[in-house]
């Protein structure tokens, strides 16, 4: 099972990368806007359910990796946290904030583009690659349990992610005015989870 200081920890990280504008988000908010709150409920809960298969992955192969020779493990974990900390470098340079194109929004029922969200999602192989450098960072490999620690965490992501892309369904008029008024605060966002990726990647490097 995961400690409390493990669970917060990733908690609070998952939400504030959850939060920065990325495709995901901005597409949930494109057909908020475009097509109704329904139909931005929908494909964020798709898109959302979507990292279950990311989750079974990331737990069956880093359990593999300890049960194969735990230099493996740390070797995931070092390239996991220098590949965090590459994608953070590049979140707080990002001079673009947060854009929302709904001239392309589908006009598929809300049934539709759960799926469309959910096979969008699952598919991906950045996400793919997103969780297993993310997750590791969070296994305490001394615990045991590896598989389960990460399968938690898994869906601890999955959680977090079902509720705030629910309500950026939900809310989706009044956040994309309020982002329409304020172009730098996805930046800002983007700052912040880039900040948080670097610091992930340098717990490990100074992790003894």
């Amino acid at each position: 099972m995961l400690t409390p200081d493990q669970f917060l920890a990733f908690l609070a990280a998952a939400i504030l990368l959850t939060l920065s504008p990325g495709p995901d988000n901005m597409m949930v908010l494109s057909v908020g806007v475009s097509k109704g709150r329904v139909r931005g409920v929908a494909f964020g809960l798709g898109c959302a359910f979507g990292c279950l298969s990311h989750t079974l992955l990331a737990a069956v192969g880093v359990s593999a990796l300890i049960a194969a020779s735990p230099l493996a493990f740390t070797t995931l974990k070092v390239c996991g946290g220098l590949y965090l900390a590459w994608m953070g470098w590049h979140a707080i340079r990002s001079r673009g904030g947060a854009r929302i194109d709904t001239a392309g929004a589908s006009a598929d029922p809300a049934r539709t583009l759960f799926v469309k969200g959910l096979v969008a999602n699952a598919i991906n192989p950045k996400v793919a690659l997103f969780f297993l450098s993310f997750l590791p960072q969070f296994v305490v490999a001394q615990r045991g349990d590896a598989n389960l620690q990460t399968a938690l965490l898994g869906l601890t992501f999955t959680a977090q992610a079902i509720v705030l892309f629910g309500l950026l369904g939900f809310f989706s008029g009044a956040i994309g005015q309020w982002l329409a008024r304020r172009p730098k605060a996805g930046q800002w966002l983007d700052r912040a989870a880039g900040t948080i990726f670097i610091a992930l990647g340098l717990r490990l490097l100074v992790a003894r």
